[in-house]
């Protein structure tokens, strides 16, 4: 992939998170879908309750308590569970790449990231997680872009079959 052994260019790390961004927004929306149906509302409503709600896991938790209600058909909660959790397994990958900064270092031109976040230890802090990008990186990008593409067709399957609002 690189001129430079064991080095991915950046330009391709910046088309495949592009992707990723797209990918990923465009399979969030869909959850549109899934609350209109498990509110039993129209698709008007549900983008108002979607956009209303600013995270991925708000929408995620809402979807998720809104199936568990008894009036949802057990098949149909198990469905929308399980699209949910492969959605959030997802959101870690795509939250490491919008969620961080990077860095290149001068001699090799390889780049890292260093992620934004604070972990709190029972008596410290962790802060700048740092990780290459690589060609493992890479592959899980790409991995995450199929996994996306795959989600996103099984929830078209679900609206469609539930009779969720379109």
């Amino acid at each position: 992939m690189s001129a430079v052994a064991g080095v991915v260019p950046f330009d391709s790390v910046l088309l495949l998170i592009g992707r990723l961004n797209y990918t990923w927004t465009n399979t969030e929306s869909l959850l549109i879908h899934l609350i209109g149906g498990l509110c039993r509302t129209d698709k008007e409503t549900a983008v108002i309750v979607f956009l209303t709600l600013n995270t991925t896991r708000a929408r995620v938790d809402l979807i998720e308590r809104l199936a568990k209600l008894e009036r949802t058909p057990v098949e149909e909660r198990e469905r929308v569970l399980t699209l949910t959790r492969r959605l959030l397994k997802i959101a870690g990958l795509r939250n490491r790449y919008n969620h961080c900064i990077y860095s290149f270092d001068a001699e090799s031109g390889s780049a890292r990231t260093i992620l934004m976040r604070i972990a709190d230890r029972k008596d410290n802090i962790k802060v700048g997680e740092v990780s290459a990008i690589d060609e493992t990186a890479v592959e899980a990008i790409q991995q995450a872009l199929a996994e996306l593409a795959n989600l996103n067709a099984d929830i078209w399957r679900l609206i469609r079959e539930c009779g969720y609002p379109v």
